[in-house]
């Protein structure tokens, strides 16, 4: 592969303290005057021992890993798939997160919406191209360009049960959005449920991990700017926390011209 020849595209956003998601990371920044005070203490040294008396900068940064962009393990969804032990982050195959991507555009539909079969059985004919196994399917909402205003996790569109299952039975592993959640607006299906309580309202599309193995990313960005809707590569690698029921990522979109 000629690395020149190579266009990467960032499908992540941003850790950052002022974004406006549930869960927002809490970061703290330590200057390099203050490196020099921690790595005097540490070694017997005085900090004016260091050049200008600066050494490291750190950032502590506290957060769930569901913050941020990451990738949900079967284990979010539920403690058995299958009628087996949900694998977590750790145990997952890294050959599922990384394949050929395939963006389905849904920025035209309102907040709430709720993405049927027929929805993504139509775009697929409008692109000409049948989904592959272990494709990445990416759902463009165009919701990340709100994630510093205050009603962010409700903005997006989201992918109904029946949908995913038909993603699954594709022999589609991976697949993400970049809204807040997977399904409807949480605050939609909350409200829907008090009207009418039944089953099959709330976290709907999660819940199918329990009945059969698959991994969703959550808050991407930029599929706006991806020149194509197939014909690329997608790495979106998360990190192996031990136990762990989700793994942050930065998921980039690789183009070969």
């Amino acid at each position: 592969m000629n690395r020149s020849k190579l266009r990467i595209f960032d499908l992540s956003v941003s850790l950052d303290n002022d974004v406006k998601e549930p869960f927002p990371p809490k970061i703290e920044y330590e200057q390099h005057k203050q490196g020099a005070v921690q790595a005097a203490a540490i070694l017997g040294l005085e900090p004016t021992d260091f050049p200008n008396s600066e050494a490291w900068a750190v950032e502590t940064v506290t957060l769930t890993t569901h913050t941020g962009t990451h990738v949900d393990a079967p284990w979010h969804y539920s403690s058995t798939t299958e009628g087996k032990p949900a694998r977590t982050i750790d145990e997952l195959p890294l050959d599922w997160f990384y394949g050929y991507g395939v963006v389905f555009d849904f920025s035209h539909k309102e907040a709430g919406y709720e993405i049927q079969v027929n929805d993504l059985e139509e775009q697929l004919q409008e692109m000409g191209y049948e989904l592959q196994p272990y494709d990445i399917v990416l759902i463009r909402t165009d919701a990340d360009k709100k994630l510093y205003e205050e009603n962010y996790a409700s903005v997006h569109a989201g992918v109904s049960a029946e949908a995913t299952r038909w993603l699954i039975n594709k022999g589609i592993k991976v697949m993400g959005t970049d809204g807040w959640g997977w399904d409807t607006p949480l605050y939609n299906q909350a409200v829907d449920y008090k009207q009418d309580p039944r089953d099959g309202v709330l976290w709907a599309a999660h819940f199918v991990g329990k009945e059969i193995e698959y991994c969703q990313i959550e808050k991407l960005a930029n599929l706006d700017k991806l020149p194509e809707k197939y014909g690329f590569k997608v790495a979106v690698f998360p990190v192996k926390v031990k136990g762990a029921s989700a793994g942050w990522a930065r998921p980039v979109a690789i183009f070969e011209d």
